[in-house]
């Protein structure tokens, strides 16, 4: 496919068609990854992990486990 490069305030944009955006899973707001390799612009998004609680909470042992941090008096309408 073929796009032109547009002027967007002081950058450059590029506008993704929705068939190029739904097979990439991108989305407004998505993060991704811009950079140059060989001369070519290479744009990937970002894969961000996702965990459930359980997962998380299964490494929790008694040697990684803090004690309470005291990080002062009240400040607003919350109780110690």
């Amino acid at each position: 496919m073929v796009t032109k490069v547009q002027k967007w305030g002081n950058s450059l944009a590029l506008r993704i068609p929705k068939s190029f955006a739904a097979e990439a899973a991108v989305q407004e707001g998505s993060a991704v990854d811009i950079s140059v390799h060989d001369g070519a612009l290479l744009i990937r998004p970002i894969r961000r992990n996702r965990y459930s609680l359980r997962e998380l909470l299964k490494k929790v042992r008694s040697r990684n486990l803090h004690a309470e941090i005291l990080s002062g008096p009240p400040v607003g309408r919350e109780s110690w």
